[in-house]
């Protein structure tokens, strides 16, 4: 019988109904969030109760916060775990760990490890040093920028831009503004790092050599290490579809579980050698130029679309409280998710419709399909035992809100990846 405990989520996205509906199905709990505005994904739920705290995802907020939840759970009889559901938070978890440790669990790295990962130019740094394959980069700082240095790139196009800064990122908006840049050319390339650096953004840029392909190239990677730094699980998902939508080009939309001996080796021995703790969430790319999978980034924490982890079969919420509560991890082996293709379920984030009309014709996507067609799919956010009327037809119209988004957006942002695959 598993003991008790109280989790606590910070957050109120998808990412954070996600890790509810994991404590739910493993444990039959509804759990407790704490957040800053109430998002769309959690509302009208009976499995997650959200808090709100206006300014709660920064400090001084979100210690302000934490303090009186501290008193409330000094005296707790129940373990009481942390578990953030967004960099923001657990940039926070990291920084204010060892005063937060005095009542709760926080399954997080240290802070000056967490600065390092968290920064792209951190974290190729350390790929490099442990032999991570990453895609060729060249840093743009605002000094090369102010001083005309910028343009002088040493890879051809096309290329990519982003924010090196994902916080900081935030506060910057203006016309045409998206997460991700595919820059064609020079003049292209000079427009936007301006608009960039004259829009309050003053953080470096990450230019990088794109590396071609459609959507299908993708793969993510979640990754659970023990509080004694051992990888514990790992699961590999085959993204075939993402939001072309300018805020959120990146984000995944479908994933077909996969398995890879060797990816998994190599993210093993990285995170075992950095000493890692807790949840880690990879972006990869298949180069087909040189047949290596590149590394896009680490995020500290499970991501948005990391359920597909529990739906096939690998719990999220489960190896926290395994590890930090019934203290049974340490003897037990590596689990390297998806090996069985039989119990492949595919996880999807819009409607059936929309995975079948914008989805790259390839033997993957015919996978996926015959795997809708026996019913072996699920989503996040429609959840059997968590209907009511209001709380579906929210769900109905956020999924119906995508058939816009794609029309909208998807050749603009993401259909020179089909031409150049029909052409």
């Amino acid at each position: 019988m598993t003991k008790k405990f109280t989790p606590i989520l910070l957050g109120s996205d998808i990412n954070v109904y996600g890790m509810a509906r994991s404590f739910n199905e493993a444990y039959g709990i509804k759990v407790k969030a704490l957040a800053d505005i109430q998002l769309a994904a959690t509302r009208y739920s009976k499995i997650v109760d959200v808090e709100i705290h206006h300014g709660f995802s920064a400090d001084p907020t979100f210690m302000d916060v934490m303090h009186k939840k501290m008193e409330i759970y000094k005296n707790h009889k129940e373990p009481v775990i942390l578990i953030a559901c967004g960099d923001g938070y657990a940039e926070l978890l990291a920084k204010h760990k060892d005063e937060l440790s005095e009542v709760f669990i926080v399954p997080y790295i240290d802070y000056d490890l967490l600065e390092v990962l968290i920064s792209k130019e951190g974290f190729y740094e350390t790929a490099e040093k442990y032999g991570l394959p990453y895609p060729k980069t060249k840093i743009i700082t605002m000094d090369e920028y102010k001083a005309k240095k910028h343009l002088d790139i040493p890879f051809d196009y096309p290329v990519e831009l982003k924010p090196e800064d994902p916080v900081s990122w935030l506060n910057c908006q203006f016309e045409g503004r998206k997460k991700t840049f595919t820059i064609h050319d020079e003049a292209e390339l000079a427009d936007i790092v301006n608009k960039i650096y004259t829009h309050g953004y003053k953080e470096d840029l990450i230019l990088q050599d794109f590396i071609p392909g459609d959507d299908s190239n993708m793969r993510t990677l979640n990754a659970y290490v023990d509080k004694n730094h051992q990888v514990k699980m790992m699961c590999l998902g085959h993204p075939l579809l993402e939001d072309p939508t300018p805020q959120s080009i990146g984000n995944y939309m479908t994933i077909l579980p996969e398995y890879d001996e060797k990816l998994y080796e190599q993210v093993q021995t990285f995170l075992e050698k950095l000493n890692y703790t807790g949840m880690a969430n990879f972006d990869i790319k298949y180069d087909e130029r040189d047949g290596e999978y590149k590394f896009f980034e680490i995020n500290l924490r499970q991501g948005r679309s990391s359920f597909y982890v529990t739906l096939n079969g690998y719990n999220l919420a489960k190896w926290y409280i395994d590890d930090y509560v019934e203290d049974n991890l340490k003897d037990k082996k590596t689990v390297y998710g998806n090996k069985l293709k039989s119990k492949h379920v595919l996880w999807l984030g819009v409607p059936n419709k929309i995975f079948k009309e914008y989805a790259v014709d390839n033997e993957a996507k015919r996978t996926a399909e015959e795997l809708i067609h026996e019913g072996r799919y699920g989503t996040t956010v429609f959840y059997d035992k968590d209907r009511n009327f209001k709380r579906w037809l929210l769900m109905k119209y956020m999924f119906h809100n995508y058939y816009s988004r794609y029309k909208q957006y998807f050749e603009v942002n993401k259909g020179q990846y089909f031409e150049k695959k029909n052409n």
